[in-house]
């Protein structure tokens, strides 16, 4: 392995970092230097499952976290957003790959473009993913679906006016993965449920049980807001009395009485039209950095703060160029009812833990995804796990300094917008998904 996968200073303890974090750099560099061809992804969830055994965590419900708050953004990549991360397996400059014809291009910088107008939305399908996946080769970027040059550019930290300040200070994962290789709905039913009843954008009502299920059989509070859309109304109305809008949130924050669980999406509607907050293209990524600080913010500032863990994540790679080959997961009960037993988890994403426990300008090498934060939930209040994925998913809480919380928290000069505007496209766009279930939605009754 090639010392460009691992950075060196990967194993140079970093500030607030605990021994046990520092050798487990060791280890890694250890494994570079003497596994030759052997995968970074492929050793990690053996270290992973070692370290979690091994690892000894307080009783959970001495752990002092009352509150866990999961903002899921779209489809980013890690090297198109967090590339350029200190201490990250990250690359941006420098990448080539060929088009169909076999014409090679490289990898450029996207900004001031915050939009990608009069791109393709690049293709972040089932079948698109595998072309740039390749059989791990990760070099099918130009080849697949329509997809056009925007699909190798990125973005430096100076163009990300929060996760540019906040990814370098906060524990940031360069090894978290889609649950699935496919787009949207099957990732966040993966968010719901640790599996998924489809592998595409489809609006068939859900039968699967979810998170929501666990902590009401509990007696654990739980909500989920919302932006402009509820993704929930694929329940049917079964979830309405859980669901509010993005505006309580910021109230239910302020007033100290957010519950246990919530889970909190941004507006959907409007990507193709570029007025979205939710990163998804054409959407003005500015709007979804100025977001996610005023959740940041918003939360930070309450009295909740002390006993509250803050998850940011992307639900998928949005078909952005990936240099890491994503590992292979257990297949739970309901996948091959659509048709595939694809093991496959999808490309990296950026993703980010806030909380008083989390270690500080920390990037951890762990192999996580959507799972993971199912299996942080189901720890802390002793729920039963869904799926055989999140049974034996990492718990990003083993990362967490217990003994000594910090309640520190920077605040980050992030301009509020709104920015951009209406975009026009060379290609097909995925927002179509959203206008379908809003009629939906409407239609079964949600107050949208």
């Amino acid at each position: 392995m090639s010392n460009d996968l691992l950075n060196d200073n990967d194993a140079v303890p970093q500030t607030g970092e605990d021994p046990r974090r520092v050798s487990r750099r060791h280890f890694l560099h250890g494994i570079a230097a003497t596994a030759g061809g052997v995968a970074l992804s492929a050793a990690l969830p053996t270290w992973a499952a070692q370290e979690q055994m091994t690892a000894t965590l307080p009783p959970p419900e001495t752990s002092g976290i009352k509150h866990v708050i999961v903002v899921m953004m779209e489809n980013r990549s890690f090297d198109h957003y967090l590339g350029w991360l200190p201490g990250a397996d990250g690359r941006q400059a420098g990448q080539t790959y060929k088009d169909a014809a076999g014409i090679p291009h490289t990898t450029y910088p996207l900004a001031p473009d915050y939009q990608g107008c009069g791109h393709s939305d690049p293709d972040h399908s089932f079948d698109g993913g595998r072309t740039e996946w390749n059989n791990g080769a990760c070099d099918g970027w130009l080849r697949a679906g329509s997809n056009d040059k925007y699909a190798i550019g990125y973005y430096q930290s100076k163009d990300l006016a929060f996760l540019g300040s906040a990814a370098p200070y906060w524990m940031t994962c360069d090894r978290y993965f889609a649950a699935i290789m496919s787009e949207t709905f099957p990732n966040r039913m993966y968010q719901h449920t640790g599996q998924t009843d489809r592998i595409s954008n489809t609006l068939n009502i859900s039968q699967l049980p979810t998170i929501w299920d666990r902590l009401a059989q509990h007696g654990i509070s739980g909500r989920y807001y919302f932006g402009d859309l509820p993704f929930l109304a694929l329940w049917g109305l079964k979830y309405q009395s859980i669901s509010h809008s993005f505006e309580t949130f910021l109230q239910d924050c302020a007033a100290d009485t957010l519950p246990s669980v919530s889970f909190v999406d941004p507006r959907f509607l409007g990507e193709g039209k570029g007025t979205s907050n939710d990163d998804h293209p054409h959407a003005d990524i500015r709007n979804g950095e100025a977001f996610m600080n005023q959740i940041y913010a918003a939360v930070t500032s309450s009295a909740a703060w002390p006993h509250t863990v803050l998850i940011f994540n992307f639900d998928e790679w949005g078909g952005f160029f990936e240099h890491v080959p994503p590992p292979i997961a257990p297949v739970p009960d309901a996948v091959p009812r659509t048709g595939t037993h694809d093991h496959l988890r999808g490309f990296r994403l950026p993703a980010m833990f806030v909380a008083p426990w989390a270690p500080r300008r920390y990037v951890s090498p762990t192999v996580y995804d959507h799972t993971s934060v199912l299996k942080l939930i189901e720890w802390r209040w002793n729920l039963p796990a869904l799926t055989i994925r999140d049974q034996t998913a990492n718990n990003p809480a083993v990362e967490f300094n217990f003994r000594t919380p910090d309640l520190s928290a920077p605040q980050f000069n992030v301009p509020p917008g709104p920015f951009g505007g209406p975009c026009s496209t060379n290609g097909p766009v995925t927002e179509e998904q959203w206008s379908a279930l809003k009629v939906l939605a409407q239609k079964q009754g949600w107050p949208i």
